[in-house]
Protein backbone atom coordinates (compact mmCIF):
# COMPACT_ATOMS: atom_id res chain seq x y z
CA UNK A 1 0.00 0.00 0.00
CA UNK A 2 1.16 3.40 -1.08
CA UNK A 3 0.83 5.88 1.72
CA UNK A 4 0.14 9.47 0.76
CA UNK A 5 2.72 12.41 1.81
CA UNK A 6 2.48 13.27 5.60
CA UNK A 7 4.96 14.83 8.07
CA UNK A 8 3.40 12.60 10.91
CA UNK A 9 6.71 11.35 12.19
CA UNK A 10 5.38 7.60 13.03
CA UNK A 11 7.82 5.63 10.84
CA UNK A 12 6.13 4.10 7.74
CA UNK A 13 6.41 0.78 9.10
CA UNK A 14 4.44 1.75 12.39
CA UNK A 15 2.44 4.01 10.19
CA UNK A 16 1.08 0.69 8.02
CA UNK A 17 0.82 -1.63 10.74
CA UNK A 18 -1.42 0.86 12.32
CA UNK A 19 -3.62 1.41 9.10
CA UNK A 20 -3.74 -1.96 8.53
CA UNK A 21 -5.73 -2.66 12.04
CA UNK A 22 -7.44 0.48 11.36
CA UNK A 23 -8.64 -0.70 8.40
CA UNK A 24 -9.73 -4.12 10.13
CA UNK A 25 -12.19 -2.17 12.69
CA UNK A 26 -13.70 0.40 10.09
CA UNK A 27 -14.83 -2.31 7.76
CA UNK A 28 -16.06 -3.89 11.26
CA UNK A 29 -17.44 -0.80 12.56
CA UNK A 30 -19.55 0.05 9.51
CA UNK A 31 -21.00 -4.11 9.36
CA UNK A 32 -21.64 -3.06 13.30
CA UNK A 33 -24.09 -0.08 12.09
CA UNK A 34 -25.82 -2.19 9.53
CA UNK A 35 -26.81 -4.71 11.94
CA UNK A 36 -28.05 -2.04 14.32
CA UNK A 37 -29.61 -0.50 11.55
CA UNK A 38 -31.51 -4.08 10.47
CA UNK A 39 -32.44 -4.68 13.90
CA UNK A 40 -33.45 -1.16 14.74
CA UNK A 41 -35.86 -1.47 11.52
CA UNK A 42 -37.09 -5.02 11.89
CA UNK A 43 -37.87 -5.49 15.68
CA UNK A 44 -41.28 -6.54 17.09
CA UNK A 45 -42.43 -7.14 20.47
CA UNK A 46 -43.85 -5.76 24.07
CA UNK A 47 -40.37 -4.13 23.81
CA UNK A 48 -40.66 -2.18 20.66
CA UNK A 49 -39.78 1.53 21.60
CA UNK A 50 -37.12 0.74 23.69
CA UNK A 51 -35.26 -1.50 21.88
CA UNK A 52 -35.97 0.50 18.70
CA UNK A 53 -34.07 3.70 20.44
CA UNK A 54 -31.63 1.80 21.77
CA UNK A 55 -30.32 -0.01 18.29
CA UNK A 56 -30.45 3.83 16.91
CA UNK A 57 -27.78 4.76 19.34
CA UNK A 58 -25.73 1.62 18.89
CA UNK A 59 -26.07 2.40 14.97
CA UNK A 60 -25.10 6.34 15.83
CA UNK A 61 -21.92 4.90 18.23
CA UNK A 62 -20.76 2.94 15.23
CA UNK A 63 -20.86 5.63 13.17
CA UNK A 64 -18.64 7.26 15.33
CA UNK A 65 -16.29 4.43 15.56
CA UNK A 66 -16.01 4.21 12.02
CA UNK A 67 -14.97 7.77 11.63
CA UNK A 68 -12.60 7.39 14.21
CA UNK A 69 -10.64 4.62 12.21
CA UNK A 70 -10.98 6.23 9.30
CA UNK A 71 -9.62 10.02 9.96
CA UNK A 72 -7.05 8.34 11.77
CA UNK A 73 -6.09 6.10 8.37
CA UNK A 74 -5.96 9.46 6.89
CA UNK A 75 -4.12 11.03 9.32
CA UNK A 76 -1.72 8.29 9.13
CA UNK A 77 -1.05 9.09 5.22
CA UNK A 78 -3.24 6.10 3.73
CA UNK A 79 -6.51 5.81 2.51
CA UNK A 80 -9.69 4.56 4.79
CA UNK A 81 -12.07 2.15 2.73
CA UNK A 82 -15.49 2.07 3.68
CA UNK A 83 -16.87 0.19 0.29
CA UNK A 84 -19.61 -1.91 0.61
CA UNK A 85 -17.62 -4.67 -1.24
CA UNK A 86 -14.57 -4.51 0.65
CA UNK A 87 -16.40 -4.51 4.32
CA UNK A 88 -18.47 -7.44 3.03
CA UNK A 89 -14.86 -8.79 2.30
CA UNK A 90 -12.92 -8.16 5.73
CA UNK A 91 -15.32 -8.08 8.23
CA UNK A 92 -14.85 -10.84 10.67
CA UNK A 93 -18.77 -10.64 11.94
CA UNK A 94 -21.36 -13.34 10.94
CA UNK A 95 -24.10 -12.01 8.61
CA UNK A 96 -27.21 -10.51 10.37
CA UNK A 97 -29.80 -13.03 10.71
CA UNK A 98 -32.74 -11.86 8.20
CA UNK A 99 -35.58 -13.96 9.46
CA UNK A 100 -35.31 -12.38 13.35
CA UNK A 101 -38.37 -10.53 14.62
CA UNK A 102 -38.48 -10.63 18.05
CA UNK A 103 -37.06 -8.00 20.81
CA UNK A 104 -35.23 -11.03 21.92
CA UNK A 105 -33.95 -12.23 19.35
CA UNK A 106 -32.20 -8.79 17.72
CA UNK A 107 -31.01 -8.35 21.47
CA UNK A 108 -28.97 -11.61 21.03
CA UNK A 109 -27.99 -11.11 17.36
CA UNK A 110 -27.06 -7.71 18.28
CA UNK A 111 -24.72 -8.32 21.27
CA UNK A 112 -22.83 -10.96 19.64
CA UNK A 113 -21.66 -8.43 16.98
CA UNK A 114 -20.76 -5.81 19.58
CA UNK A 115 -18.92 -8.59 21.28
CA UNK A 116 -16.69 -9.57 18.28
CA UNK A 117 -15.68 -6.35 17.94
CA UNK A 118 -15.23 -5.44 21.54
CA UNK A 119 -12.70 -8.69 21.15
CA UNK A 120 -11.18 -7.37 17.73
CA UNK A 121 -10.68 -3.82 18.93
CA UNK A 122 -8.94 -4.82 22.44
CA UNK A 123 -6.49 -6.60 20.52
CA UNK A 124 -5.82 -3.39 18.48
CA UNK A 125 -5.31 -2.09 21.51
CA UNK A 126 -2.26 -4.54 22.37
CA UNK A 127 -1.03 -4.85 19.29
CA UNK A 128 -0.94 -0.70 18.19
CA UNK A 129 1.08 -0.65 22.08
CA UNK A 130 3.19 -3.64 20.83
CA UNK A 131 4.38 -1.87 17.78
CA UNK A 132 4.75 1.83 19.72
CA UNK A 133 1.72 3.73 18.45
CA UNK A 134 0.65 5.15 21.31
CA UNK A 135 -2.20 7.29 19.82
CA UNK A 136 -4.03 4.94 17.86
CA UNK A 137 -3.97 2.58 20.68
CA UNK A 138 -5.51 5.03 22.74
CA UNK A 139 -8.14 5.46 19.50
CA UNK A 140 -9.13 1.83 20.38
CA UNK A 141 -9.07 2.34 23.90
CA UNK A 142 -11.98 4.67 23.54
CA UNK A 143 -13.68 2.43 21.31
CA UNK A 144 -13.44 -0.03 23.67
CA UNK A 145 -15.15 1.65 26.09
CA UNK A 146 -17.82 2.76 23.29
CA UNK A 147 -18.30 -1.17 22.48
CA UNK A 148 -18.60 -2.61 25.97
CA UNK A 149 -20.90 0.60 27.16
CA UNK A 150 -23.18 -0.54 24.19
CA UNK A 151 -22.90 -4.45 25.05
CA UNK A 152 -23.75 -4.06 28.29
CA UNK A 153 -27.25 -1.62 27.28
CA UNK A 154 -27.71 -4.36 24.79
CA UNK A 155 -27.56 -7.49 27.64
CA UNK A 156 -29.32 -5.37 29.91
CA UNK A 157 -32.49 -6.04 27.66
CA UNK A 158 -31.65 -9.90 27.34
CA UNK A 159 -31.26 -10.42 31.07
CA UNK A 160 -34.86 -9.04 31.63
CA UNK A 161 -36.53 -10.80 29.15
Amino acid sequence: MALYPTRNTLPEEIRLQSINLLGQSLATAIDVQRHAKQAHWNVHGPNFIALHLLFDEVHGASLEWADLCAERIVALGGTADGRVEHVAKTTPLNPYPLQVKDGAEHVFALAAALAAFGEQVRGAIKASADFDDPTTSDLFTEISRGVDEYLWKVEAHHRSN
